[in-house]
């Protein structure tokens, strides 16, 4: 494998990759639906960083979870859609069996 990004197309798949190649880190990004009128943090965006490459999956919200990591979308008191931090750190703690997994949030504007 070359130096790069490669993006997983599956939550399956880039488990399968996490178990194999033993990240020490692993960063999410909660991002904004760019197509979506009232900006509902509903995106996630996993980063794993290996030896050499980074891998990227995206999984997008489908009704009240996101479609393939199955994680719950909250709301708000004003009805606004989000995705708790808890929620995802606790689902690749238990997904990801990686003694000392660090798992970092990355903000974006």
């Amino acid at each position: 494998m070359s130096d790069g990004v490669v993006r997983v197309k599956s939550w399956e798949e880039f488990k399968r990759l996490a178990i194999e190649l033993k990240p020490t880190t692993m960063t999410y990004v909660l991002e904004q639906d760019v197509f979506s009128p009232t900006k509902d943090l509903t995106n996630l965006r996993l980063i794993m960083q290996c030896e050499k490459a980074y891998y990227i999956f995206l999984d997008f919200s489908k009704g009240e979870k996101l479609r393939e990591t199955g994680i719950p979308i909250s709301v708000d008191q004003r009805g606004n859609r989000y995705i708790k931090d808890e929620d995802v750190k606790s689902f690749l703690k238990t997904q990801i069996e990686i003694e000392n997994l660090a798992i970092n949030s990355y903000w974006t504007a």
